[in-house]
């Protein structure tokens, strides 16, 4: 029954993104930039972390 759930939520979150990309392209490239901005960051910070303890 899970797997099913799963199967299901997969589907319907995929359709939520390309109806949204498809409805409004505009809010999703910025939602999209911002998502990458976010990633980037963590990502930095997460480097910065990693060299103060090698230090």
């Amino acid at each position: 029954m899970q797997v099913q759930a799963k199967k299901i939520f997969g589907v319907l979150l995929i359709s939520f993104v390309v109806y949204t990309i498809i409805a409004t392209p505009d809010k999703a490239s910025d939602l999209i930039a911002q998502w990458f901005s976010a990633i980037s960051s963590a990502s930095k910070w997460v480097g910065n972390q990693i060299g103060n303890l090698a230090n």
